[in-house]
């Protein structure tokens, strides 16, 4: 997957293009299939056979293939619906699985890693790397159509778009300069998500029943990450039918982090910061609103009173927190439907079809602007592929443009 993940798409070229681009296009695509043959003749047709059983079919047939431990397997079965709408049972979420499991920090697989200071110290990074290089960079700024919302102009030839698909097409973009194909494709695609993101201050380390220890300070158990109310793949199951049936599912799964047990910059000492990703949650509730401040309340009680019955006194502990739902998602980060990776990750939403059939490829319909973010291949998570696959295409572009 590897390969795939950080190669652009092997897209066929668009609009009115040179014999000479045409050409080259066409070699550059057949070396990419070349290459993904021999992938796939290095494992040969049974481990091949293999793969593909995986990619295809839902999480639960894999896991019990795999695994004969309901814990277990409902553990390794969270990783599946992360930031989805989408069953354990559905076919196709193997991948989901697949792409979450296989991530890599410093060259360990499934390894994921806490950012000192905490996520936005990625972006720093990025920005003061850019600053160095002589970038101007202006924050703060909402754009309405290629122009910042005050007004202001800022020209460019090349524009990237980090936004969602649908944020960038159908609100930034006049839509009589895209073909009627591609905005309906984006238009009606999949931006469900089901994560109710908590994160909460606490003034003591949670102590969990199944980790007897008199002592108080961070042990090993602390740095994980830590599942709470999914014992076994049927909780899972029940849980997203739930919302299926428009209701915050009654025992949410949940995925807990404890990043300031590991990183003392981010909370004054003795207290931590826990972060929450709750399942599943429906953008629109049949039974009330999010805009309600005693349902949301109700909510977060409902997750902090499921950790009780792990961590016994974790409600307590709770000095203060902050609740994101999928429509707090969509207004605070432009995340359409509150989807956290841009878009659906099932496999008619990947590769050659992310985020339109015929525009993989990171251009767009309109000249000179360009897809950067999670809504391009390969899609969500922390990795930073689709920016650096379109920053290989802008570059080629830019240097046929000026030779």
């Amino acid at each position: 997957m590897d390969f795939i993940l950080d190669s652009p798409t092997p897209e066929t070229l668009n609009g009115d293009i040179s014999l000479h681009d045409r050409l080259r296009n066409k070699l550059q695509n057949s070396v990419f299939w070349a290459r993904c043959m021999r992938h796939v003749l290095s494992l040969g047709q049974k481990e091949m056979v293999s793969f593909m059983d995986f990619l295809l079919s839902p999480t639960s047939k894999v896991l019990n293939k795999w695994f004969e431990s309901d814990v277990l397997k409902a553990t390794i079965a969270g990783d599946a619906i992360v930031g989805s709408m989408a069953s354990i049972h559905a076919p196709g979420s193997g991948y989901v699985l697949l792409h979450h499991v296989m991530g890599e920090t410093d060259g360990d697989r499934n390894v994921w890693s806490h950012v000192e200071g905490g996520m936005g110290s990625v972006s720093l990074a990025i920005s003061k790397a850019a600053i160095e290089a002589g970038v101007h960079i202006l924050t703060n700024a909402e754009v309405s159509q290629v122009l910042l919302f005050d007004g202001t102009r800022v020209h460019s030839s090349i524009v990237l778009s980090n936004a969602t698909p649908y944020k960038t097409f159908m609100g930034l973009v006049p839509q009589d300069a895209l073909p009627n194909d591609f905005l309906r494709a984006v238009k009606y695609s999949d931006y469900y998500s089901g994560v109710t993101k908590i994160n909460v201050a606490v003034d003591k380390l949670p102590q969990f029943h199944c980790y007897k220890s008199s002592q108080l300070e961070v042990g090993p158990h602390h740095t994980a990450t830590i599942h709470i109310g999914s014992e076994s793949m049927e909780e899972i199951g029940s849980a997203c039918l739930d919302a299926w049936n428009g209701l915050p599912s009654g025992r949410p799964v949940m995925e807990m982090t404890i990043p300031s047990s590991m990183d003392k910059t981010i909370s004054p000492p003795g207290k931590h910061v826990v972060s929450l990703f709750t399942q599943y949650t429906p953008y629109k509730p049949s039974d009330g609103s999010w805009e309600d401040p005693t349902y949301r309340e109700s909510y977060a009680q409902k997750c902090f009173s499921l950790i009780d019955e792990y961590a016994p006194g974790f409600s307590t502990s709770v000095i203060g927190y902050d609740m994101l739902t999928p429509p707090d998602l969509e207004r605070e980060f432009g995340l359409t439907g509150g989807n956290i990776f841009h878009g659906a990750m099932g496999l008619d939403s990947l590769f050659l079809m992310r985020p339109a059939i015929g525009w993989s490829g990171y251009r767009s319909p309109v000249n000179g602007l360009y897809m950067c973010g999670s809504g391009s291949h390969p899609g969500g998570g922390v990795m930073g592929a689709p920016g650096r696959n379109a920053a290989h295409v802008v570059l080629q572009d830019f240097k046929k443009q000026y030779r």
